[in-house]
């Protein structure tokens, strides 16, 4: 199984961007699909998250800024990041949490995309 994000780059403050992540391999289903960013030295921090029934929840700090939405056919993860801030400027990291079957077991693992980076300038 593979996480493939797309669509960091560079956005003055103030414009958006939308960053897509998706899932492919031998996949029997995924629950919670999430992004997270993390900035130099710092711990990774969660952004946004969806769960398999469109339940959302955000970061205090993108709260009305930025949307996570879901495309089930697909395997893929959204994120659209409007009025964008310096603040936000950071490695952009999806992950996901997908159910793995085999003949004899129905198991769930984590699994991360590679990051990619989201710069605002001022």
């Amino acid at each position: 199984v593979q996480l493939q994000a797309s669509g960091g780059g560079l956005v003055q403050a103030g414009g958006s961007l939308r960053l897509s992540c998706a899932a492919s391999g031998s996949i029997f289903s995924i629950d919670a699909m999430y992004w997270y960013r993390q900035y130099p030295g710092k711990q990774r921090e969660l952004v946004a998250k969806i769960t398999n029934d469109n339940s959302t929840t955000y970061a205090d700090s993108v709260k009305g800024r930025f949307t996570i939405s879901r495309d089930n056919p697909k395997n893929t993860v959204n994120l659209q990041m409007n009025s964008l801030k310096p603040d936000d400027t950071a490695v952009y990291l999806c992950n996901a949490h997908i159910k793995i079957k085999s003949s004899d077991w129905l198991r769930t693992f984590s699994y991360w995309g590679q990051g990619t980076l989201v710069t605002v300038s001022s």
